[in-house]
């Protein structure tokens, strides 16, 4: 009965092209993400043609392994940097990430 959740038209093809210029595989990006033990790899394929998509902290580890903003990736008026990885750095990237609670 709400309203629909806004979704960045872009998205599938920013997350695509992050993987393609950083030269990973799905599994290999996969594992640089840090969900490898998470999630199949096929769950990549899934958001890069636009099946399902990726949580709020997989968005934010996109945007830590391709050192870019993350407005950068969810943004449509924004363009990904044209080489990757970018420049961005944050003190916080350096930190472990916290663990994702596994559903029972």
């Amino acid at each position: 009965m709400g309203h629909p959740r806004w979704r960045p038209k872009r998205l599938a093809k920013k997350l695509r092209q992050i993987r393609q210029r950083l030269g990973h595989s799905q599994s290999a990006l996969l594992n640089e993400l840090g969900f490898a033990y998470e999630m199949p790899y096929t769950r990549i394929s899934d958001y890069e043609l636009d099946k399902t998509d990726p949580p709020l902290d997989v968005l934010v580890e996109y945007a830590r392994v391709a050192h870019v903003h993350l407005e950068e990736i969810v943004d449509d008026r924004l363009n990904l940097p044209r080489k990757l990885p970018g420049k961005v750095t944050y003190e916080a990237w350096k930190r472990p990430r916290p663990k994702r609670r596994r559903k029972s």
